[in-house]
């Protein structure tokens, strides 16, 4: 053995081939491995990508080259190995079958990520899902897996597989909102309780009740310049990048300095919106302060097998029952004394279709609330709140459409939201009918490449339909340029808004002009 490995390297090459070459170890990680790509790790770096088992003794032949562990793909494909770089989002979706729910609880201590995976197992089942697996990562945390036979095939005209990583991001995110007042209540009782502990709590966001970050906003002034140039700026380090003057090029000098929070979750501080921090109040994101990483999902993101072996530990990734969980310890994933266990559970067919759907519906509210911050933002600086007098076409020609709103109807790559949220200021703020509204919008929708989601739309709709109207972006608003829809003919006319522009084009101010005169005479 060369000199220069330290122990840990030294004990885990001195036993890899013996562990790996046990029957049991060998068709365990070999059955696991079907379908999925799978990657050799030579304990300094991994192998080459893509690969994939032939048979057992693939993994003997990679153990003598030097591989000390073996990690794989949560995506199932059809043929692991057509799997390429150049492939684009559908040639990836026609080669994958399927994809695992996996929860990866990520932790500094042991005690703590056992009692996540109690919790998210206590939620799992609460919300249907019997079988799931769950082993231990080699080091200090765990990782749960759900079943690709548990979801349904497809959701609406969504299929399933085509839905990753979007579908599995939601249903964790969801998972961990549930879970954290279940990992509170098994933590309370704990010796060294974190809830207990002064500065492990920090300022609440109350729009989605996680941990705000605190931050700083600096104001700084130059010391030799009459009129000094000052400036202040948010910084988002507490060592910032010092400033130059812009006239002398002298070092800024810090003037004072101010605290405030902001939610990286909402895309709120608490400058602008101060009623949604009370530093008063203090809050604890159990999940956040534990260090517990449950987002295990990206596209060809690989995990360690099932008794794969970690180099840093020496210990054996080994599986684990849901009994045994809360009485593991270290010792059971010793390569030299570990029991061999099934990690994916039978499951019945569709079990986390119901998971599935209350996860969508809960990410689905979160956009809605995001989107109805924007268009609140959004319609303030367009319209400026000011109140219109809403004039009702009687019919609507595309030709008295000013040039952007042409463009947004041809259907979009980019900007598909913002175009949507145009569209319905401008449609609604001439009166046309929320039934005539959403065929339109969908009869848009099929124009977009990809299309928006169909419970998007229908979200921004009901919206629309229990709020007055609006009026759309004025034409030098920055968003036309943004989505790469603006035309200066839109300016032609020497009009502000494109509801102005239409309204012009269609005659009808002159309709409601002579009508009103016809009143008062």
């Amino acid at each position: 053995m060369a000199p220069d490995l330290d122990h840990k390297e030294e004990r885990v090459r001195s036993i890899a081939l013996t562990y790996y070459s046990r029957n049991d170890v060998l068709d365990a990680i070999y059955k696991f491995s079907q379908k999925r790509e799978i990657s050799p790790r030579y304990y300094e770096g991994f192998g080459k990508r893509p690969d994939s088992f032939q048979y057992p003794q693939d993994i003997i032949s990679l153990v003598k080259k030097g591989a000390t562990s073996f990690h794989c793909s949560e995506e199932i494909w059809e043929d692991p190995l057509k799997i390429s770089t150049e492939l684009n989002e559908n040639q990836y979706n026609e080669l994958r079958q399927g994809w695992d729910l996996v929860i990866d609880i990520d932790c500094n201590w042991i005690d703590y990520s056992k009692k996540a995976a109690l919790a998210i197992i206590k939620v799992l089942e609460y919300k249907g899902v019997k079988n799931s697996g769950i082993k231990f990562s080699g080091s200090k945390g765990f990782h749960i897996i759900v079943p690709w036979e548990a979801f349904p095939e497809y959701v609406g005209d969504k299929k399933t597989s085509d839905m990753f990583p979007q579908f599995p991001r939601t249903i964790i995110n969801y998972i961990k909102e549930l879970a954290r007042p279940v990992l509170a209540s098994l933590i309370k009782d704990m010796d060294d309780d974190f809830a207990k502990v002064e500065g492990y709590t920090g300022i609440k966001c109350e729009e989605c009740n996680n941990l705000a970050n605190e931050h700083f906003q600096v104001t700084v002034r130059c010391p030799k310049c009459y009129p000094p140039h000052i400036e202040s700026f948010k910084s988002f380090n507490q060592n910032y990048k010092k400033k130059k003057c812009p006239n002398c090029r002298s070092e800024l000098k810090e003037e004072k300095r101010k605290t405030f929070y902001y939610c990286s979750h909402c895309d709120l501080d608490s400058i602008k919106n101060p009623k949604k921090f009370n530093p008063e109040i203090k809050s604890m994101d159990i999940f956040k302060i534990l260090g517990l990483d449950i987002l295990l999902v990206s596209p060809r993101h690989l995990f360690r097998m099932p008794y794969s072996l970690h180099e840093k530990t020496g210990l054996a990734s080994v599986v684990i029952s849901k009994e045994k969980l809360n009485s593991f310890s270290f010792k059971d994933a010793d390569p030299l004394n570990i029991q061999v266990n099934e990690f994916y559970p039978i499951a019945e067919k569709g079990e986390a279709t119901s998971l599935l759907l209350e996860a969508l519906d809960f990410q689905k509210g979160l956009d809605r609330k995001q989107e109805e911050k924007k268009v609140k933002y959004e319609s303030s600086e367009s319209s400026k709140n000011k109140k219109f007098e809403q004039i009702k076409l009687t019919e609507f020609k595309e030709e008295w459409y000013p040039p952007a709103i042409q463009r947004i109807l041809q259907g979009m790559l980019d900007g598909k939201k913002r175009g949507l949220f145009i569209l319905l200021n401008f449609f609604r703020s001439l009166g046309m009918e929320m039934e005539d509204l959403d065929k339109k919008m969908n009869e848009w929708n099929k124009l977009n490449t990809p299309p928006l989601k169909k419970g998007y739309i229908d979200a921004q709709l009901i919206w629309h339909s229990k709020h007055t109207p609006v009026l759309p972006p004025n034409f030098d608003n920055e968003i036309y340029k943004a989505i790469g829809v603006f035309d200066m003919d839109d300016l032609s006319m020497k009009v502000k808004n494109p509801v102005s522009y239409t309204i012009r084009k269609s005659g009808t101010w002159k309709k409601q002009a002579k009508k009103k005169k016809s009143v008062k005479k």
